[in-house]
This record gives structure tokens, sequence and C-alpha cells, in this order.
């Protein structure tokens, strides 16, 4: 038994099914977003899509080339990584600022650990990281959808003179800090289903990453513990604090409908790299992800968590996967 076991970096895919085909499964699985975009913020969405997926896949590319190694461009890794990346920014960040972004992405948080099954961080999370440091008020500057203002299509993509919109997730914060009420978001509840909303390209619509998330569900890509957990331990303190305060927090439904964490938990905290290995290290990863989220848009000073949470318990991967120890092929785990 054990001269048939692999050591190999991750990911680890316990099926037939190539690291080419699971990439594969979530572009199809963002398709849905992708078209909402382009049909919510038409050229704004095209031009951030190719921007961030043309430079990371030239990036990945360029550092193979340095580095004397095999072009890994087929794994459809990199391509992932641009998509991800591209549906967390604002539609209207100028492309030069998506091009960086996506740069830094792939060459320091990927192939600078040695590649795919190597990086500790998730490489679209890195680089919107980075973005944000580096560019804040590019990176909070959200386009009012073309379905909510006719002439949008028309204007060049240019964060200073698109229709500006604050997010739910910004009147949210105006209502925790007693400047407004959370009924204001509330009335928010359908168009953030939809996406009549501003917000990030891959945000702004709940109905296209729920269906999304169902098919890598349904096709068994990603496991069922991160999604649960992190939705579940997020639905918990969304619910603590809309009992303490209705005025002050959202109710859980609309925590979970606006900002990135459908995204979030279905496309960038199942990274089979970053995630932990076992289901139970995976409910512990899940929870973090919702938790922390939760803490950041209900206490700290930022309005949205997603991100920050996704870093931080990526960190905490490897201390994962050795309090919840898998067991070993023909044997147990010595107590």
């Amino acid at each position: 038994m054990l001269s048939k076991i692999t050591v190999a970096p991750a990911p680890h895919i316990a099926r037939s099914h190539s690291t080419q085909s699971i990439m594969l499964d979530v572009i199809l699985a963002l398709c849905p977003a992708m078209l909402a975009g382009m049909w919510l913020f038409h050229h704004f969405a095209v031009v951030l899509l190719i921007a961030c997926i043309g430079s990371c896949m030239l990036t990945e590319w360029a550092c193979n080339w340095i580095r004397r190694k095999p072009n890994s461009l087929d794994d459809l890794s990199a391509m992932v990584s641009g998509i991800l990346l591209a549906m967390s920014l604002p539609p209207a960040l100028p492309y030069w600022a998506a091009i960086i972004g996506s740069v830094f992405a792939i060459a320091v948080g990927k192939m600078v650990f040695g590649g795919l099954g190597c990086n500790v961080f998730n490489p679209a999370m890195i680089g919107r990281a980075f973005l944000t440091a580096s560019f804040g008020t590019l990176m909070t500057t959200w386009t009012v959808p073309a379905t909510m203002d006719a002439q949008m299509p028309t204007l060049r993509p240019d964060a200073a003179i698109a229709t500006t919109q604050a997010t739910p997730l910004a009147w949210s914060k105006e209502a925790i800090k007693g400047k407004t009420d959370a009924s204001v978001v509330a009335a928010q509840r359908w168009d953030s289903f939809v996406g009549q909303v501003g917000g990030c390209l891959g945000e702004t619509s709940a109905l296209a990453m729920l269906i999304g998330g169902a098919y890598l569900l349904i096709r068994g890509t990603i496991s069922w513990q991160i999604p649960v957990s992190a939705l579940l331990a997020a639905a918990v303190c969304a619910t603590i604090g809309f009992l303490i305060n209705p005025a002050r927090y959202m109710s859980p439904d609309l925590h979970i409908l606006t900002g990135g964490l459908l995204m979030g938990v279905f496309f960038i905290a199942t990274d089979p790299v970053t995630a932990p290995l076992s289901g139970r290290g995976m409910l512990i990863f899940g929870a973090g992800v919702g938790g922390l989220t939760m803490l950041i848009r209900m206490v700290g000073e930022y309005p949205e968590g997603v991100m920050y949470a996704v870093l931080i318990m990526n960190a905490f991967t490897p201390l994962i996967d050795r309090f919840c120890k898998l067991i070993p092929a023909g044997g147990k785990v010595n107590g």
C-alpha cells in the first residue's frame, strides 16, 4: 500500500481529475458572475477581466522563464487567479492599477514561494491587499451599475469621472457609528441579491455567486465544510449583533448577501492549496473565515473583512493541519 503513495505538493485532490480540470470547473462556476458583471458594468468589467487575466498569465510565464522552469500556464491556475482578482476589484479601477495588482499577486503571492502548491496565501487576495494598501481611494470608489444609470456605459473607465455610489456595507458602517439607521441597508436586500448596488465586480450579484457555488458543490470540486461553516459562523455573529441593536447592525441575511462573503466562501477560502486537508480542519478554517469577517465588519473600521479573514486563516492552515492530523495509510495517528 505504501508503495502506491506519491508525495507531492498541494493541491491534494482525491479524484482522478487533474489540476487543470479542477481549475476549469472553477472558471465555469465563475461564468455567471462574470456575465453578471458585464451586464451590470459593461466595458468596465471587460477591461478589468482582460487586464487581470492577461497580466497574471504573462507574469507566471515570465517567472518560469527567469527561473528556467517548465511552462505552467496549462494548469489554468494563473487564469483563475486573474479572474478572482478582477472580481474582487472596483469595476472602474484603472487598468494600470489592475495590472500592478496582478503582477504582485502572481510574482509575490505565488511564484516567490515556488509556484502552484507551494504558496502559503491565496494569490488573488495578496494582490487585492497590495492594491488596497497602495491605492486606497481607487479601491474604495464604487461605480453605479448600468442598470441604474443609463449613461454609465458611455463613460471612460476612469474612477474619477464615473458616477459613484456607497455600497451596502459602507451604509452599514455608518449605521454602526450611529450616523444613519440600518433600515437604509435593509431596503437594498433585493438589489443586493440581483446586483442593483455598487461594489466590487464579483460581489454585487449574490444570485450569480450562489449559482456558481452550487455548481462547484454538485460537481464535488469543493467540499461543503468550508462554505457551510463560514456562512454559519457569519450568520451567528450577525444574529448576535442584530438582536442586541437592530438599528445599528444589519440582519444576518443582509450580511450574507452583501459584500464579498459569498465569493470568499465558495471560490477563495476553498482554494485547495491554502486550505486545510482534513474535514475537521476545513470546518475550523471556515468558521474562522466567517467569524473574522464579521468581527472586522461589526467592530473594525474597514467595511469589508473577507480579504483579511482569508489571509489570516491561510497563515493558520499549517497549525490547523497539525492539530487535525489525518490517519495515515495502514495505521492510526499516534497518541
